[in-house]
């Protein structure tokens, strides 16, 4: 299977390691955004080409699929023409910036027949795996999920530390992960939600701090708090309160109420993310998180994003 990869940037690499695990699986253009950037990252990897015009990468002999780790205002376009070029996708969060972009690219997708699977790594993350299958087999009953998203972005840089080319948004994209984990772990789509945000940052122009609540119809709440102001630690951590523990999960782990670790499948989340998205591709069947699957998500985050622009708004 020949991919083409979109974005040289942190992701970028991601992806490129966790192919390079699966048999038969070539990774044979780079699309980037400078052409210093793309050959640096090609030579790096043994990549054949590299150009800062996509549609040249994705029409390189013998392409099957396309795989898009660039800026989130670029999806939409991008994932519409590699399916209208007969090829499978893999796009990264969020989906789009908003759900009539989301619902046109499922459109898209369907018009294809082809594969098109949205990234959302959590799905795919051992801790909150083992705790749907839990609350599916009836040995954990969820109370409350609890998320908080901390990170230091006063400037515009990854977390890398180097300059980015556009602007990242806590609720499309940091919110867009926890709010579609819930919908997944809970395995309902119907809840009631609101959100409140801070003011925005004279150049970046988005708020630096969110408060999103949701409740789901059939009992569990979901509460999450994100900001990029915070010094400390960075990423998502997660604690599930339910009648039976409590849980924290960060990244790939999980501990107890006890702060003792619970055994896990230890495949890592991305690796078992792109060995999904090749196995779809391969067996002809949907993949989980497929495009079908996340609109709900983007209808909640459209919702969500309705009320902080509505202050007196209440569910």
């Amino acid at each position: 299977m020949k991919i083409c990869l979109a974005g040289t940037g942190a992701m970028g690499e991601i992806h490129v390691k966790a192919l390079a695990k699966i048999d038969g699986v070539e990774v044979v253009s780079i699309a980037s955004r400078t052409e210093d950037s793309g050959k640096a990252f090609a030579e790096k990897w043994n990549i054949p080409f590299s150009s800062t015009n996509l549609e040249a990468c994705i029409d390189r002999p013998g392409v099957d699929a396309v795989i898009l780790t660039t800026p989130s205002d670029q999806h939409h376009d991008q994932t519409i023409l590699a399916l209208a070029k007969g090829k499978h996708v893999q796009v990264e969060i969020p989906m789009s910036l908003n759900l009539a972009d989301a619902q046109d690219m499922l459109a898209a997708s369907k018009t294809a027949g082809k594969v098109c699977m949205v990234t959302h790594t959590r799905r795919f993350s051992s801790p909150h795996r083992e705790i749907r299958r839990r609350i599916r087999e009836g040995t954990f009953h969820l109370h409350h999920m609890v998320v908080e998203t901390y990170f230091f972005r006063r400037t515009n840089l990854n977390m890398h530390g180097q300059a980015r080319s556009w602007v990242d948004n806590l609720l499309w994209h940091h919110g867009c992960h926890s709010v579609d984990l819930a919908q997944w772990v809970v395995g309902e789509t119907d809840w009631d939600c609101w959100g409140q945000k801070g003011p925005d940052h004279k150049e970046l122009g988005i708020p630096m701090d969110l408060t999103v609540a949701m409740k789901c119809k059939n009992g569990p709440l979901f509460s999450m708090a994100m900001s990029f102001n915070n010094k400390g630690p960075f990423g998502g951590f997660y604690r599930y309160i339910g009648e039976e523990d409590t849980y924290r999960v960060y990244r790939d782990s999980m501990t107890d109420s006890d702060g003792k670790d619970v055994a896990l499948d230890p495949m890592v989340a991305f690796d078992r993310q792109d060995v999904e998205f090749v196995g779809a591709i391969r067996e002809g069947r949907e993949p989980e998180s497929n495009a079908a699957s996340v609109v709900p998500t983007m209808a909640l985050l459209d919702k969500i994003d309705r009320a902080m622009n509505q202050p007196s708004a209440r569910p």
